[in-house]
């Protein structure tokens, strides 16, 4: 049985003999004799970089046995917590999985990195080019925490560390991994129609706001599924302490102090919860309708009984001044001759005047007869 055969420059002979692999054969005219067809010459091309063999486990402990492959192929059989990172001419190639591979390494040059993957966080320094391989699925769950939120890592079920923005990878099959992402920027909370009564038996209907962050996204992740729904709850709780310790005078002059107060008591309230607030606003405070027209005209009769007053304040410094002007002119005659004076010359301002002069008489008994 003389079997002649060629191998090419690209090409790798596997030399096998009842099916147990001894050796391989490189590029070149070779042949061989198989009495009853024990042994057989297997051509493979090396431009694969990974060798794709039913018999593979056995090439791969020939090597590590005998150094069959030294020179031509790497070999390397990985375990259960072990996963193999291959570069290829510089450029990030595959993510081995469990088990045996070879790798030809004749033209090629191939570097193999060998991590462990009892820890289930992937770390590395070219993460973002491992991850984004289409290999990387297979074995990795990546997840990316944007800007302005951090991720709470959770392992079976057991609270690791708070992740900052960014990329992470973790192995498949490590475990229940998951990361939960909480956004640290403000937020606003509208607390609206909100029906509250009063120290005074008044029911008001509220509209408020409320201005808050994360500061503890652990605490947020581990207080409730959705912190919004939470902290809705602690302020309609507070709205109703501080209101209802107030009447509706003290309410309406007052509305600024008692939303400082009702942002004072919610932060205490909430901060166990990781949250900080920013601000507590009462944005409307609405009447009902018949409560509107009677603070509408109880507040016309003020400002009436004010324009009343004022007007009565005016009358009676005029009536003040008049009484203090005829003082002065009843007792000096020279000021009131001025006087005298002064309504002439207004009179012959608006009117024709007529003045006849004559000895003795009174000037301004004579000036009003012929007026």
């Amino acid at each position: 049985m003389l079997r002649i055969y060629k191998i090419m420059p690209h090409e790798i002979g596997l030399h096998f003999r009842d099916d147990q692999f001894i050796g391989i054969k490189l590029a070149g005219r070779h042949w061989s004799f198989t009495p009853f067809g024990k042994e057989r010459v297997e051509v493979v091309s090396t431009r694969d970089i990974l060798l794709k063999n039913r018999l593979l486990n056995d090439v791969v402990r020939a090597d590590r046995e005998n150094g069959t492959l030294k020179g031509v192929a790497t070999s390397l059989d990985l375990t259960d917590h072990q996963r193999g990172l291959v570069w290829v001419d510089g450029r990030f190639f595959t993510t081995l999985g469990a088990g045996a591979h070879v790798l030809w390494t004749q033209s090629r040059r191939v570097r193999i990195d060998v991590v462990d993957v009892q820890s289930p966080r992937f770390e590395h320094d070219d993460i973002e080019i491992i991850t984004r391989h289409s290999t990387a699925a297979d074995h990795m769950e990546v997840c990316d925490v944007a800007r302005d939120h951090e991720g709470v890592y959770f392992h079976n079920g057991r609270y690791v560390q708070t992740l900052s923005a960014g990329r992470y990878a973790f192995w498949s099959k490590a475990g229940n991994t998951r990361v939960i992402e909480v956004d640290t920027r403000e937020q606003m909370l509208d607390i609206a129609g909100q029906d509250v009564m009063t120290s005074d038996h008044l029911t008001l209907r509220l509209n408020a706001v409320v201005a808050y962050k994360v500061v503890d996204a652990r605490a947020v992740v581990g207080t409730s599924e959705k912190i919004g729904p939470t902290l809705y709850r602690e302020s309609q709780l507070v709205l109703r302490d501080v209101i209802g310790g107030r009447t509706l005078d003290d309410l309406l002059g007052g509305k600024d102090k008692a939303a400082a107060e009702a942002q004072q008591q919610l932060q205490r309230r909430v901060r166990e919860f990781g949250l900080a607030l920013v601000s507590f606003g009462i944005r409307d405070i609405i009447l009902p309708g018949e409560m509107k027209d009677l603070l509408n005209q109880v507040t016309a009769a003020k400002k009436a009984a004010e324009a009343n007053l004022i007007s009565r304040r005016e009358e009676t410094s005029a009536i003040r001044s008049q009484a203090n002007t005829a003082k002065l002119l009843d007792a000096s005659p020279t000021l009131m001759r001025l006087r005298e004076l002064e309504v002439l010359e207004k009179i012959a301002e608006s009117s024709s005047l007529q003045v006849m002069l004559g000895d003795g008489g009174n000037l301004s008994d004579r000036v009003t007869k012929l007026i």
